[in-house]
């Protein structure tokens, strides 16, 4: 076996590979080396990519066994963004808050898009506007954790935000980013696919098998890892059929997600869970970013009008998922609110796999892709950091209240 991998891959593709993998290690201990400065993985992984790519020192290239791991990181990226929408168990008022707030901001986006467009920004405006209304929520859940907000009103209304700002957008892009045969035909298909998802959901949640479920639970802590294989089973199989049905493969990634976040919704699907971001985070999603970075244009990024539009992007982020924030403004009051339009505001893995699309089709250039996702890294490293310090940490009291 060794021998045939051996004669197929060459010197300079496993070098690649061993400094994506050093990347990715590094991501992890350097974005927690300092105590009091914890940096978001993902922009560490992104600037080591950039540092072992063409751009900076050209230690890596991306190849056809690289690029596969990148896919399949990014198709588990979206997977855990499904499983969050159902791990956390989010109020169905937030929930519809939060897409009400995200049409807003997606009307904003729109507005914005148009604008840049006939500016002579290379990008076609739907695709800037679903952009800017993304949330970065598997960033921020760690970081509201930390910070004792999750439990929090201001907590359920960035969860709220936060899954909306995930869900929607993968729905929009599916649709818009394909093509194939027409937004339509599209739409009926999607309504198909999630009929198709949602039965399957069903029939998962209500008839549980006693022998599969104890073959599952016999199989928690051995080699056989009956749920883990199941759930990946289940992620190869619906982005199989959301390509076959000529949508991107990201919507079969998210809905695996969602239904197996149902599934898994026990306490022995935790153990599940957690065996799956290992191997999600722990390996495949960090490549993904790794190889962002690899493939980053740096020197578009660097010139006087990459950096300004970073600084436009960063701003419109600001703005269209901060007006969203205003619907929570009578529950939250104005610093809770400001800070809540800030956590809303943070988004980064969707930027990237909507630029990513984008650039394979054509709708947008890479130097305003670079640009976007230099902005959408600034956010998950300031915009967190800010809203945190405008609330501060809540006192047990305050938890106690906001609980109750």
């Amino acid at each position: 076996m060794f021998d045939v991998l051996a004669a197929d891959l060459t010197e300079e593709q496993a070098r690649s590979l061993v400094f994506v993998f050093l990347a990715s290690t590094l991501g992890a201990v350097l974005s927690r080396w300092h105590l009091r400065l914890v940096l978001p993985t993902v922009v560490v992984e992104i600037m080591l990519g950039i540092i072992i790519g063409p751009a900076v020192l050209g230690l890596a290239e991306v190849d056809v066994y690289i690029e596969f791991l990148s896919d399949f990181g990014l198709a588990l990226l979206f997977f855990f963004a499904g499983v969050e929408v159902i791990e956390h168990h989010v109020p169905r008022s937030a929930l519809r808050r939060g897409t009400l707030g995200w049409g807003m901001s997606l009307a904003i986006g729109i507005a914005c898009g148009v604008l840049l467009d006939r500016l002579g920004v290379d990008v076609v405006w739907w695709l800037l506007a679903v952009a800017l209304a993304t949330t970065a929520l598997g960033t921020l859940v760690p970081i509201l954790s930390d910070a004792k907000l999750l439990p929090t009103d201001l907590g359920r209304a960035v969860l709220g935000t936060g899954v909306a700002g995930e869900f929607w957008p993968i729905i929009f892009i599916s649709v818009f980013l394909t093509g194939v045969y027409g937004a339509v035909t599209e739409v009926v298909l999607l309504v198909a696919f999630a009929l198709v998802v949602g039965g399957a959901a069903a029939v998962a949640r209500r008839a549980r098998p006693p022998r599969l479920l104890r073959i599952v639970r016999d199989t928690l802590h051995t080699t056989g890892q009956a749920g883990v294989r199941a759930s990946v089973f289940v992620l190869a199989l619906l982005v199989f059929l959301a390509a076959d049905a000529g949508f991107e493969f990201v919507l079969g990634a998210f809905a695996a997600g969602v239904l197996v976040g149902l599934v898994l919704d026990t306490p022995d699907g935790k153990v599940v869970r957690v065996r799956l971001e290992g191997i999600g985070f722990g390996f495949l999603v960090p490549v993904y970013f790794v190889v962002t970075g690899m493939t980053f244009d740096l020197d578009s990024l660097l010139t006087i009008e990459g950096l300004v539009l970073a600084a436009v992007f960063l701003t419109l982020l600001l703005v269209s998922r901060g007006a969203s924030a205003l619907l929570w403004l009578r529950d939250l009051g104005g610093r809770r609110t400001a800070s809540l339009a800030l956590f809303g505001a943070t988004g980064l893995p969707l930027i990237v796999a909507i630029v990513g699309i984008g650039q394979e089709r054509g709708d947008i250039s890479d130097g305003v892709g670079a640009s976007l996702i230099g902005a959408g890294m600034i956010s998950v490293l300031v915009y967190p950091f800010v809203a945190t310090r405008l609330v501060g940490t809540p006192s047990p009291v305050e938890r106690e209240a906001d609980e109750y």
